[in-house]
């Protein structure tokens, strides 16, 4: 509990479109699901103020849910700018989605943030597992390549795991997980 003190970190949240990126924000910052889907338009900037009680701190994360369709690719590289780490979201039900993350996502961030922080990987809508696509083992062994500091799996709609993967992503940051 050495640290102490007043933290804002920026945080990208990124992944194809539909896969539940703008659910889970909206799970951890105001526990709430919406069962509409409605395509995020370049980017939606949400604030949240956390309390870090095991190094005794406070964080304000600014939260990026960066759109996924391709027509805001071209955009995309501003929104980056400042990012200390990344949640790579995947759906478990879309096998595309879980290729994307390495082969355009990851990619992507990476060309446009100098440093490129912590990051964490996503299988979302893990309610739905009786539609699985996407295999644990596949997930595991990606999270190794890419060096994420893990690979957890979440359901925006029931808020399994949510908070923990943001905040096992910030205290990753700080450097105290």
């Amino acid at each position: 509990m050495s640290k102490q003190g007043q933290y804002v970190l920026k945080l990208a949240v990124l992944g194809d479109a539909g896969v539940g990126k703008t659910s889970l924000v909206n799970q951890f910052v105001s526990a709430s699901f919406k069962e509409d889907y409605r395509a995020t338009l370049g980017v939606n900037i949400v604030m949240k103020n956390i309390e870090l009680e095991q190094i005794n701190a406070n964080a304000r994360l600014i939260l990026w849910d960066i759109a996924g369709q391709e027509q805001y690719e071209i955009t995309r590289g501003a929104y980056y700018e400042g990012c200390l780490g990344a949640l790579l979201v995947y759906d478990i039900t879309r096998y595309s989605s879980f290729e994307n993350i390495e082969i355009k996502w990851l990619t992507d961030y990476k060309k446009y943030v100098e440093k490129t922080g912590s990051l964490i990987l996503i299988g979302n809508k893990n309610d739905l597992e009786d539609q699985r696509y996407v295999f644990k083992e596949d997930s595991k062994e990606m999270a190794k390549r890419i060096n994420a500091i893990e690979f957890i799996e979440t359901s925006a709609k029931k808020g399994n795991n949510v908070e923990k993967a943001f905040l096992n992503l910030v205290y990753e940051i700080l450097g105290d997980h």
